[in-house]
Parts: structure tokens; C-alpha cells; sequence
């Protein structure tokens, strides 16, 4: 299989063959990838509930599809961050939804900065052929004693396209030089001033991809 390279993406994202929504930013789009933004839901596992017997543990049937009442739901403002507690555990969604035609797949990969905050995030790997929607990606506090805060809008993992040998029918389901790092650390100090502000729409209206 080969790999879509940055030109390939942007081509195929312009003719609407692959969709980000929102749009991709200039910041986003690497040589053969494209890095996705953390969004604002976040599940936290709950540990009990209460029934009729009293207060219960939950338990996890991998036969049974894990609903909503298993979960806290939080839904960050703008501007608020999420502390991730060391040892936790957390489901976390990405702030695009995508769409993948049905001669590629794509997979997914953390990003190194992203390991280096001694954080996990335990992907899947494949999304398949013709999945439309938001990504919903399993993420730990590896650390024993540090808090490690999560921002919206950060960029989070990479997803990477690749070419099928033919198309199939879709199963729907419910840098070194001084001169480039010196750009690279500029660039980044734009893009999280306004992680942090919250501003995620102003970050992509002025850094549209491709431009």
C-alpha cells in the first residue's frame, strides 16, 4: 500500500474526496500525515453505580457495548484545561471529524511529544474505509505522581492515509537545520498561544492549511 503524501492529502481534501471538519490548519499537515486537535469531550470510567441492592462496582462485559452509563461526560469550556491524574484513565475525542473515502484507510499514531509527557494514547491503529465522524482515542497518565494537564485544541495524534489496491465497499459503523527549528519553534508559539486562549476557531480561520 502506498502512503498519500502532504500534496496528495490537500488534493484530495480540496476536491472533498478526504473531509476534516473543521478545516485543517497550516499547523496540522506534516510530510506524509496529518496531526488531529484534542476537543473538548472528555469520558471519565466510572467505578460504581447504585441499585437496588445498593452501591455496586461496574463491571466490563466485552460482549456488551459500553454506554454512556459508564462514564462521566465532560465537556470543557473554552479557555479550561483538563488535569489527567497520574495513573488515570480517560476516553477523549478529537476536535475534527473526518471522512475516508473507499480507496484508502487510515491509521493512527501518537505523537512523540505526546509519549514524552509521559502520556499514552492507546489507538486502535486502523479507521476504516469509508468512516465518516469524530475519533474517540483511549488516553493514560503514565507518570506515578504527575498531573499532566490536557488543552483542547492541542495537537494529540497523527493519522496517516494509505492507498488500498482497489476499492471496497465500506462497512458503516454505528526538523534538524537552525533555520527550520527556529520556524518550527515560532510557528508552535503562535499556535498554542491560542490552545491556551481557547481560541481554536480564530487558530484555524488564520492558519487555513494549504496557504
Amino acid at each position: 500500500m502506498a502512503i498519500l503524501t502532504k500534496d496528495e492529502i490537500l488534493a484530495r481534501v480540496k476536491r472533498g474526496n478526504i473531509a476534516f471538519t473543521p478545516g485543517l490548519d497550516s499547523f496540522q499537515l506534516q510530510t506524509h500525515a496529518v496531526d488531529l486537535r484534542l476537543g473538548f469531550t472528555f469520558l471519565v470510567p466510572k467505578s460504581w453505580k447504585m441499585t437496588s441492592r445498593g452501591r455496586e462496582a461496574l463491571r466490563i462485559d466485552p460482549l456488551k457495548d459500553h454506554g454512556p452509563e459508564y462514564f462521566d461526560v465532560i465537556e470543557l469550556e473554552q479557555g479550561q484545561c483538563f488535569e489527567l491524574l497520574p495513573q488515570e484513565y480517560v476516553l477523549v475525542s478529537t476536535f475534527e471529524t473526518i471522512k475516508v473515502p473507499n480507496d484508502l484507510m487510515a491509521v493512527l499514531y501518537p505523537r512523540s511529544s505526546v509519549n514524552r509527557k509521559g502520556l499514552s494514547v492507546d489507538l486502535t491503529g486502523i479507521v476504516d474505509s469509508g468512516y465518516e465522524g469524530p475519533l474517540t482515542l483511549p488516553m493514560r497518565n503514565n507518570t506515578r505522581s504527575q498531573v499532566i494537564q490536557l488543552h483542547p485544541g492541542e495537537r494529540i495524534c497523527q493519522i496517516v492515509f494509505e492507498q488500498l489496491s482497489k476499492k471496497v465497499k465500506p462497512r458503516r459503523s454505528r526538523w534538524h537545520q537552525k533555520d527550520v527549528v527556529e520556524k518550527g519553534a515560532k510557528e508552535k508559539g503562535v499556535e498554542m498561544k491560542l490552545v491556551f486562549s481557547g481560541d481554536i476557531r480564530k487558530l484555524k480561520s488564520d492558519f487555513p492549511a494549504g496557504k
